[in-house]
């Protein structure tokens, strides 16, 4: 099962990746802009409707991925994302990944691998009490609260991406525990269960959050400041998530150390890939033009 939970996850952080470079390749050719001539514009383009398809999948993967191994191995792995998105998104966009890039993927698949070796991941259940949930919910939600209180308007700019980065990865994985019990929901009980519990309408209107977070977090500042928050963030509080709430186990004691030279593995490589891919921003997330409103005409 563990096994099967890890090729989803791997199959979802692809699928991701695919549904972001072939968005990206379809904004390059539309007018820039908003609203819905924008929409109906992309609509338009074959390579956008793929890339819907790869965000569609991935969401069919990573739920699949929950359901069936612990949600302190699977969203780890979503971190191949980054990379995915890169090697797929420089061939095209025509770019060529330079040297240091491919080092720095090597940094991050190898800081994941040895994350994942030490820690190793296992047990758990796909549900939780509601006395695990309440202080679950209250301290995720109030962290991101707190998060966009402090990164108020006036504040450095990478500050202010940093933090709301950090709070986008709380409640990216708030929005995976609640897809886990809410996936566990409809495999034993079908659609008419699944549209019944409130989990399913958590991880909704969770995740719109979070999208909403990550997006203000990239107008706020660079790439550089936002993503290894948003990296190494959904992965730690996943982990968290994952003990606390599921009660997975993972190993500690003398296995710190491997996995906190892990953790720097993966902290260096997102930090290159950041800084040495060029055009990498606009590889990732689009256009700027995108992104902002247009001016009024």
């Amino acid at each position: 099962m563990i096994l099967l939970a890890a090729c989803f996850a791997v199959l979802g952080a692809a699928s991701n990746a695919v549904g972001t470079a072939f968005q990206r390749k379809a904004a390059s050719t539309v007018p820039s802009g908003g609203g819905l001539r924008l929409l109906l514009a992309l609509a338009r383009r074959p390579a956008w409707l793929i890339g819907i398809g790869g965000v569609l999948a991935s969401a069919t993967c990573q739920a699949l991925a929950l359901v069936n191994g612990p949600m302190a191995l699977v969203q780890p792995l979503f971190i191949l994302e980054l990379p995915f998105a890169l090697l797929i998104g420089a061939r095209l966009m025509h770019r060529r990944m330079p040297p240091a890039g491919w080092w720095a993927v090597a940094g991050v698949v190898a800081g994941l691998a040895l994350i994942l070796a030490s820690a190793a991941p296992s047990g758990g259940d796909n549900q939780a009490p509601m006395t695990r949930w309440i202080p679950a919910l209250a301290l995720c939600l109030g962290a991101m609260g707190a998060a966009v209180l402090t990164a108020r308007p006036g504040r450095p700019p990478l500050f202010r991406a940093a933090v709301l980065a950090a709070a986008a990865a709380v409640g990216n994985a708030l929005t995976a525990a609640l897809l886990k019990s809410a996936s566990d929901t409809f495999a034993h009980g079908g659609l008419e269960a699944f549209l019944r519990t409130w989990q399913t309408y958590g991880f909704a209107l969770v995740g719109v959050a979070a999208l909403l977070l990550l997006e203000n977090s990239l107008q706020a500042g660079s790439l550089a400041a936002s993503q290894p928050a948003l990296t190494i963030g959904d992965a730690t509080v996943s982990l968290l998530l994952g003990v606390l709430l599921f009660g997975e186990d993972i190993r500690t004691g003398w296995w710190v150390v491997p996995e906190a030279l892990g953790i720097g593995l993966i902290l260096w490589g997102v930090l290159r890939l950041v800084r040495v891919v060029p055009n990498v921003q606009q590889t990732l997330v689009g256009d700027d033009s995108l992104a902002r409103p247009s001016p009024p005409t």
